[in-house]
């Protein structure tokens, strides 16, 4: 069963915030745009590859309006321990979601049971906190935060501009789609 279209659900967990622990809930996804980034663990291989990325990516995220906030089954304490002791996650400056509990992940669908762990998912949130796009990789597959930035302009324009349509490979200011009639079987 798709998320696409699906309000995301109610939970309560605690995070690691440049240099604090905070609560966070479903709250913290609306108002504005989000991408959460659900990765495996902490102190790995591919993750945190993947979150020093997603952290070279997060200012111009911001200029989007969009808040980051990556989710392992991890508790914010060892999330905090691994800020501490390594030099690539040291540099993250978004909100870093613990999961011990897996809620998070089950609600999203990440969760890979025999692992105790989840997959690489990555959802786009809009400010009603309404799911717009899901990307899922097995755990030896990184992902690219850059693609992300394109993806969310389409999503924010799609929003903005009703009856218009993005095209595959569209780029901001690029051509877009009314969906009618006479367009059935031209394209």
């Amino acid at each position: 069963m798709s998320l696409i279209g699906k309000e995301v659900e109610p939970f309560k967990a605690q995070a690691y915030l440049n240099g604090e622990f905070i609560d966070v809930t479903e709250e913290n996804f609306k108002g504005h745009w989000s991408v959460v980034c659900f990765y495996p663990a902490d102190f790995t291989f591919v993750c945190p590859t993947e979150l020093e990325d997603l952290q070279n990516q997060y200012p111009a995220l911001q200029e989007l309006g969009v808040e980051v906030f990556s989710v392992s089954r991890d508790s914010h304490f060892t999330h905090k321990a691994w800020h501490d002791t390594s030099e690539t996650i040291g540099k993250i400056t978004y909100t870093m979601i613990g999961d011990p509990a897996h809620v998070l992940s089950r609600n999203f669908d990440v969760y890979v049971e025999d692992l105790g762990q989840s997959d690489r998912g990555t959802f786009i949130i809009d400010p009603d906190g309404v799911i717009q796009a899901v990307e899922i990789n097995a755990e030896g597959i990184g992902r690219d935060a850059s693609t992300l930035i394109n993806k969310i302009k389409a999503a924010q324009y799609v929003r903005n501009n009703p009856g218009e349509v993005c095209p595959a490979k569209w780029e901001e200011g690029g051509e877009t789609l009314k969906p009618n009639l006479d367009l059935v079987g031209k394209i």
